[in-house]
C-alpha cells in the first residue's frame, strides 16, 4: 500500500516525522481527509483532532490550529501547538476548562472574551483526544 510522509511541526520543534497510511485534519471547513497521491492544497486547521492511520493502528493529536499543506510527496502541518493523546494532561485540561468558562460567565471585554472562548475551545479538545483514546484502549487492566 501507499503510503504519505506526515511532517507535523511546531514552534517548538518536530512533533511528528514519519510515514503514514492516512490523515484526518481538522481543516476550517471540516475534517479532511487525506490519501496518497491527494491533490495538492493548501488550507488552516481548526482547533482540533489530528489523526494519522498506520498498518492498521492510530494515533491522535490535539491541535489548537495552523495552517496544513498537502504536497506530492508529503503532508506538512505547521501548528499553534500539537499534544499526543497520551501526553495530554487531564486534570490540567478539565482546570483550564473551568476557568475559561469562569472567565465568560464574568462578562468580560471582548478581547478577554476571545481569549477564554479560545482556552475553552483547546480545553475541550484536548479532553476529546484522551477520552477518545481511553474509549479505543479500554478499560485499564486490574
Amino acid at each position: 500500500m501507499a503510503t504519505i510522509r506526515l511532517e507535523i511541526v511546531t514552534a517548538e520543534g518536530t512533533v511528528f516525522s514519519d510515514d503514514v497510511d492516512e490523515v484526518i485534519a481538522p481543516g476550517i471547513e471540516g475534517e479532511l481527509g487525506i490519501l496518497p497521491h491527494h491533490t495538492p492544497l493548501m488550507t488552516m486547521l481548526a482547533p482540533g483532532e489530528l489523526r494519522a492511520l498506520k498498518g492498521g493502528s492510530d494515533f491522535s493529536l490535539a491541535v489548537s490550529g495552523g495552517f496544513l499543506e498537502v504536497r506530492p510527496d508529503r503532508v506538512i502541518i505547521l501548528a499553534d501547538a500539537a499534544e499526543r493523546a497520551e501526553e495530554i494532561d487531564i486534570a490540567r485540561a478539565e482546570a483550564a476548562k473551568e476557568r475559561a468558562r469562569e472567565t465568560i460567565k464574568a462578562h468580560p471585554s471582548v478581547a478577554e472574551m476571545a481569549g477564554a472562548e479560545a482556552a475553552l475551545q483547546r480545553s475541550l479538545v484536548r479532553i476529546k483526544v484522551v477520552e477518545k483514546r481511553r474509549r479505543r484502549s479500554g478499560p485499564p487492566a486490574v
